[in-house]
């Protein structure tokens, strides 16, 4: 039996959130885990794409600090930005080129989110995102079980604390266990993973298209990401969704 290996990262904001003008808590109406799923045939040429990708894309910053492309990475939510994607055609043509890539070699995007409470700190951070998280290994559960696949699921290093790693054994092993789940998260420095940084790229994309869908009127400077991504992205992914309240 094939397994799938998934890279995952969040998007959105797990704090709380008031509105976008608050001073403190802006950040965002949506939280969740997004990302990409790969053959286990496909994680070593993908992440050479990805890494040709990158040091195309941003080679006089990688040879201005000194090192190779490999032991560096730049965060999605710097490059996908309002300016970025309505004043640099290849910054839109990046992202176009990661969802092909990830089309290309069999893959599937992915993602699950839910739309915060707003207008109150009072949030249970911990609690959304075990929430998330057990979410996120039920729909990967029905994806593979329709593929009649396994899966195994990596996150960035900083993505997953005690508890979520408790949550996703519990849900492994409890009830209606998510038997295709072959064992509990992986954690990975991103610096170092390339496919973990893809994920990174893709939910920076899945982020601003959901704070847009969410709160239209108060992100209207993100339309510019449904119009050159909703349609490619959704495209290519799988399971995905973002709940809204």
């Amino acid at each position: 039996m094939s397994t799938n290996f998934v890279y995952l990262d969040e998007f959105g904001h797990i704090g709380p959130y008031m509105s976008r003008t608050n001073l403190r808590y802006n950040e965002s109406p949506v939280f969740g885990l997004a990302g990409i799923i790969l053959p286990e045939t496909a994680i070593r040429p993908f992440a050479t794409q990805f890494l040709q990708l990158k040091e195309h894309l941003f080679k006089a910053e990688i040879a201005k600090v000194g090192t190779i492309g490999a032991l560096w990475e730049k965060k999605g939510n710097v490059i996908f930005t309002t300016k970025h994607i309505a004043k640099y055609p290849h910054f839109r043509a990046t992202g176009l080129r990661l969802l092909n890539n990830v089309r290309n070699c069999g893959g599937k995007v992915f993602y699950y989110g839910r739309e915060k409470i707003s207008g109150t700190t009072n949030v249970n951070s911990t609690g959304l995102y075990t929430t998330v998280l057990g979410q996120t290994i039920r729909q990967l559960e029905s994806f593979s079980e329709a593929r009649q696949t396994n899966y195994v699921m990596v996150v960035d290093e900083h993505s997953a604390r005690k508890q979520l790693l408790i949550t996703a054994s519990k849900t492994m092993f409890g009830q209606n266990p998510a038997r295709r789940l072959l064992s509990p998260p992986f954690e990975v420095e991103s610096y170092i993973n390339q496919n973990i940084q893809a994920a990174d790229w893709v939910a920076a994309i899945v982020g601003r298209l959901w704070a847009y869908e969410i709160r239209p009127r108060h992100y209207a400077d993100h339309a510019d990401f449904k119009k050159y991504f909703w349609d490619r992205l959704h495209q290519v992914s799988t399971h995905s969704t973002v709940l809204p309240r």
